[in-house]
């Protein structure tokens, strides 16, 4: 597959992420979900900001667990309070903006625990979230447009198997979305095996918080090297470049917009002439 080049930058905390794509045109996409200020996802689309929307998380399932998705305060899925969201999200895909179910996360119970259990969990996830049926759609009857894999626990086994049956579910009239968030230092440790079937349409890599691959006061040469090697190594649609958008939103590795512009576009890029901003200001350079 022919792969392009991205920037994904956190944004405001952790587990809220913007990013930003392309070389002809840029994409922007935001993990949405688990921060209490950030709006109602209907208003979130509505700031036109955003190609992409992930729902963050369905932090619990596999191995014969009840799937669960937890979207902190915005809705109560144990009163089947989520299904209020089927709106919002008809509201953003009406926008042309692709909603993509988030699994996994920094804090959760899951792992897949054969071949077998990932063929459940992804009729479990047609049948729930995407364009199956089933009686109990946490997301009542919205569609989602794919499943993106945030992997940062459990086991590293089997989630190639969830791809592949995953993307058995994609049709010509309605396609199957996989994106994957893996961390920088390669091959990930999580999905670093799922991400060589080929399968994934976005791969966005988290560029921060891991100092063997992240840029670092002034010094471009470890992020680059590692950019390197996941543009030429894995088989993606889209490669995304992860550098979070605040001081707040990582541990470390925020890179003032100046220096993206001035140093860490032009190295991925080989153009002096790309520039980026954060949050709403994005719009105004991709």
């Amino acid at each position: 597959m022919a792969i392009e080049s991205a920037i994904l930058l956190a944004f405001a905390t952790s587990v809220i992420l913007v990013l930003v794509t392309g070389i002809d045109a840029g994409d922007i996409a935001i993990y949405w979900g688990q921060n209490s200020d950030e709006g109602t996802l209907a208003e979130t689309c509505a700031t036109g900001n955003y190609d992409l929307v992930n729902l963050a998380f369905l932090p619990t399932f596999g191995n014969g667990q009840t799937p669960m998705i937890n979207l902190a305060g915005h809705c109560d899925p144990y009163s089947n309070g989520c299904t209020n969201l089927s709106s919002d999200i008809k509201s953003c895909q009406a926008q042309g903006i692709k909603v993509i179910l988030s699994l996994g996360g920094g804090a959760g119970s899951y792992f897949l625990a054969s071949s077998d259990d990932a063929r459940r969990v992804a009729a479990y996830l047609w049948n729930n979230f995407l364009g199956g049926q089933s009686a109990s759609r946490p997301f009542g009857d919205a569609i989602l447009d794919g499943i993106d894999f945030d992997i940062e626990g459990g086991t590293n086994q089997h989630w190639d198997d969830l791809a592949k049956y995953l993307s058995r579910y994609s049709q010509r009239s309605r396609k199957v979305y996989l994106t994957a968030a893996p961390q920088c230092p390669f091959p990930d440790a999580w999905v670093g095996g799922a991400l060589k079937t080929g399968l994934f349409d976005y791969v966005w890599v988290q560029f921060y918080n891991n100092l063997q691959c992240q840029y670092s006061d002034g010094d471009i040469s470890n992020l680059e090297n590692a950019w390197k090697q996941w543009t030429t190594n894995v088989p993606a649609t889209k490669i995304f470049l992860g550098l979070p958008a605040s001081p707040e939103a990582a541990g470390s590795d925020f890179i003032p917009v100046s220096d993206i512009v001035s140093q860490v576009l032009p190295a991925i890029r080989g153009s002096a002439n790309m520039e980026t901003g954060y949050s709403s200001a994005i719009k105004n350079y991709v």
